[in-house]
């Protein structure tokens, strides 16, 4: 459709879309780009700058690592509460826009303090962007608008080209000319996105959506103090707080005590856990018997989906230092810009791969959600399987050819477009609407228990060595043995859900 043509509720319209819609899609473009950029640059600099001094460079970045990750999903489901009920989705993504550009800006600043300020900015920031700027996508359409997926498709694509670009530009400036020039850039993509975002608003292409839900509250004093204000000082006081949970990454107890290998982000999150869990008992015991087996399978899609993404995310932490360590990037790109694999493939195989489940679905083939996830979990071992297997080719100095590692990335991108949409849509249809938001959040919090099992395995994997060229013949077995157990375990788990879907099949009743 053309620039100018409008539909009847007057809304401007481009390629038959929301106008809204393209500005929304640069904005996510450019805050991905931000967010990827510095996550793919992260790890290297945390073992090569931040932790240099220690022997146990590896262990102390991959637990800063995990708490990180865990901390920047968890916020989201706060950031999401409050935006429904307070701020509205536009100063939620203004504010979260500003935290995370201040935090990457930061990052500049050579300093172990400033560091851990900065990681902390971008993990609240988070919290009030990212869920709020993808509802923004969905309120651009009607219920019942055919649409709605297309102009979904068209924003993830956005998220994909960030993901993609991003470590290549970012992670060249950084390990080329400086970890801070990466950095620097990373943040002036965020403030970017916030520009398109503002402009947006200014030639008023969203209407009135993304409002305050109501103005009484939004200017309803506590304290003395507005809550529109009150709301960006408490987050802006929260950041010194997440900044000593980061910074604490050391164990709370010795060998033997109750708080072996465990600091305060892996504490809160087994307690957040359990809270969870002794929750849904109770959920699923007060449902009725068609709603109980629905939630059983939503739980159980969520573990799944967990699993997944603990192995899944290694990418930005322990994937990278193999690739940093271990394989001959010569001529092809450095450490940092491998994590771009990943949005390239999803790129290149997202269309084809929905056009197969519509072809298998004319015919009445596509496999149930279970056997969806199965096969996701199988890819995924299958790709640490392909990693393990790597040593063999290694060359007189450890080094692997790279084509395992980008054949490791095509193999667990397809079993990511296998689980991740699929899951997400079944949520809502497994959950009764009384809960829906409820589940949705216990789904977004399975990426930040992920991040726990990121830090388990990368300090399980972690080399001990203050040499910054420790790498080859040194490292090759520590990881390949690695890699192959993870292959074990996440074959393991296909092959389960593979066995059990036929009663899965069962606990989702109708739903697909």
């Amino acid at each position: 459709m053309s620039k100018g043509i409008v539909l009847e509720d007057n809304e401007p319209q481009l390629f038959g879309h929301p106008k809204g819609l393209f500005y929304l899609f640069f904005a996510e473009l450019w805050e991905r780009f931000s967010f990827y950029g510095m996550r793919a640059l992260l790890m290297l600099y945390m073992v090569n700058e931040i932790f240099q001094a220690l022997a146990e460079r590896d262990a102390a970045s991959a637990a800063v690592y995990a708490s990180y990750g865990s901390l920047v999903y968890a916020s989201t489901v706060i950031g999401g509460r409050v935006s429904d009920k307070i701020l509205g989705m536009r100063s939620s993504i203004f504010l979260g826009g500003i935290l995370m550009s201040l935090g990457h800006f930061v990052l500049v600043i050579e300093h172990d303090i400033a560091f851990f300020l900065a990681l902390a900015c971008i993990v609240v920031g988070n919290g009030f962007f990212k869920p709020n700027i993808s509802t923004f996508v969905g309120s651009l359409y009607k219920d019942g608008d055919r649409r709605k997926d297309s102009g979904f498709t068209i924003f993830y694509m956005g998220i994909n080209i960030g993901g993609f670009a991003a470590p290549l530009i970012c992670g060249w400036l950084g390990q080329t000319y400086g970890w801070h020039y990466g950095f620097g850039l990373a943040g002036i993509g965020m403030l970017a996105g916030l520009i398109f975002f503002w402009s947006g608003i200014k030639k008023n292409v969203f209407g009135e959506r993304g409002l305050p839900p109501s103005v009484a509250i939004y200017e309803k004093k506590v304290v003395g103090v507005p809550q529109k204000v009150l709301i960006p000082l408490l987050a802006f006081l929260s950041v010194p707080v997440v900044a000593y949970m980061l910074s604490a990454y050391q164990d709370l107890g010795g060998e033997g005590s109750f708080f072996e290998d465990q600091n305060i982000v892996n504490v809160l999150f087994k307690a957040i856990g359990i809270g969870v869990l002794v929750f849904m008992t109770y959920i699923i015991f007060k449902a009725n018997s068609s709603e109980r087996k629905k939630l059983i399978m939503a739980v159980l899609i969520t573990f799944f989906m967990t699993m997944f993404w603990g192995f899944h995310e290694l990418s930005g932490s322990v994937i990278t230092l193999f690739a940093d360590r271990n394989v001959d990037l010569d001529g092809i790109m450095n450490a940092s810009q491998t994590n771009s694999l990943n949005s390239l493939v999803i790129i290149v195989l997202s269309i084809p791969i929905s056009l197969l489940w519509a072809y298998l679905s004319k015919r009445n083939l596509n496999p149930r959600t279970p056997y969806k996830f199965g096969f996701g979990l199988l890819l995924a071992g299958l790709s640490f399987y392909i990693l393990s297997i790597s040593g063999a080719s290694a060359d007189e100095n450890g080094m692997v050819p790279f084509a395992y590692l980008f054949i490791m990335y095509v193999v667990i991108s397809i079993g990511e477009l296998f689980m991740s949409p699929v899951g997400l849509s079944k949520i809502t249809d497994l959950s009764p609407k009384r809960i829906v938001t409820f589940m949705m959040g216990i789904w977004f919090l399975s990426s930040a228990f992920a991040f726990q099992i990121v830090g388990f395995i990368s300090e399980e994997l972690a080399v001990e060595s203050t040499d910054k060229n420790v790498g080859g013949l040194e490292t090759l077995a520590v990881y390949t043995n690695g890699f192959d157990l993870i292959a074990k375990y996440a074959l393991g788990a296909g092959l389960i859900v593979l066995l059990f879907s036929p009663l899965m099949k069962k606990l989702m009743g109708k739903v697909h």
